[in-house]
C-alpha cells in the first residue's frame, strides 16, 4: 500500500509574508503559493494542505480561494475550532478539514488538540462541517483517550502529531515511536483513517514506516527547506519516491 502524500505549503506563504505582508499589492509578490501547489502536484503530491490561521500570519483567505479554484487535487484545510474558521471552511468547501490547536505565541503548530477537554464545541464544529459534505480529521497526540474521543465524536480521520517523535532522541525517541505505533493500532481498530504529520523528513521516514495502518503523511517544512537547494518539484518527487517504500499494515 503506497502512502498518500499531503504537501503543506504554508511556509511558502511564510517566506512571502516576510517581505510582502505590508505591501501585498506590489508588482511582483513572491514566492507564489499557487505555483508551489502546481509544483507539488507535478512532483507527485496526492493533496495540498494549507493552514489559514486566525491571525493570518502566512496563508491568506485569497490564497485558499485561489488554490481551491485552480488546483485539481484534494484540499486539506487546517483550522482552529472557532466559529469564524468553521464558517470559512463551509464557504471554501475543501475536501477535508483538520482541526488543530492554535496559539498566538507559537511559530508553528506545537502539540495536539485537546479533544477530551473540548468535546461539546468540537461536536458542534464537526457536525456542521460534515453536514456541508466535508470530511473531518483531528490533529492529536498519540494518546489513547484523545484517539477514543475522536472516534466517539464521529471524525473520519485522525492525524497523529509526530513532532515529539521527530524532535527527541535516545530512549525518549524510542518511547515516542512506540506511542505512535500503539496510537495507530488503536485508531485503526476504532475505524478511523490514521494520518500523521509534523517534523517528518527523509532521515526519520524509515522509522515512521514501522507505524502500521498509516494512510497519509502531511509534510511541509522539510520540502520547503529542500526546495531552496533542489527545487520544490524535485523535493516533493524525492519524498514521494521514498514514501512509495512504505510496507503497509501487514508486512
Amino acid at each position: 500500500m503506497s502512502l498518500l502524500l499531503g504537501v503543506n505549503i504554508d511556509h511558502v506563504a511564510t517566506l512571502r509574508q516576510a517581505r510582502y505582508a505590508l505591501n501585498p499589492d506590489a508588482i511582483i509578490v513572491e514566492p507564489s503559493v499557487l505555483e508551489a501547489a502546481w509544483e507539488a502536484k507535478a512532483g507527485g503530491a496526492d493533496s495540498i494542505t494549507i493552514h489559514v490561521r486566525e491571525d493570518r500570519r502566512h496563508m491568506q483567505d485569497a490564497d485558499a480561494w485561489e488554490i481551491r479554484r485552480e488546483i485539481d487535487l484534494p484540499l486539506n484545510l487546517e483550522m482552529a475550532n472557532t466559529r469564524e474558521m468553521r464558517n470559512f471552511a463551509c464557504e471554501l468547501n475543501p475536501d477535508f478539514v483538520c482541526i488543530v490547536p492554535e496559539s498566538r505565541e507559537e511559530i508553528t503548530t506545537e502539540g495536539g488538540l485537546n479533544v477530551t477537554g473540548h468535546l461539546e464545541s468540537l461536536r458542534e464544529t464537526i457536525s456542521i462541517v460534515q453536514a456541508a459534505g466535508i470530511k473531518v480529521s483531528l490533529f492529536i497526540d498519540p494518546e489513547p483517550d484523545q484517539i477514543r474521543a475522536s472516534a466517539q465524536l464521529g471524525a473520519e480521520m485522525i492525524e497523529l502529531h509526530t513532532g515529539a517523535f521527530a524532535l527527541s532522541n535516545g530512549e525518549e525517541h524510542l518511547a515516542e515511536l512506540k506511542r505512535l505505533q500503539s496510537g495507530a493500532e488503536l485508531g485503526n481498530s476504532l475505524g478511523l483513517q490514521v494520518n500523521a504529520g509534523h517534523g517528518i523528513h527523509l532521515k526519520n521516514l524509515n522509522e515512521v514506516f514501522t507505524v502500521k495502518h498509516l494512510k497519509e503523511l502531511n509534510v511541509g517544512h522539510t520540502l520547503v527547506s529542500k526546495a531552496i537547494f533542489i527545487g520544490f518539484r524535485e523535493a516533493v518527487q524525492e519524498m514521494r519516491s521514498a514514501m512509495d517504500q512504505y510496507p503497509g499494515p501487514n508486512e
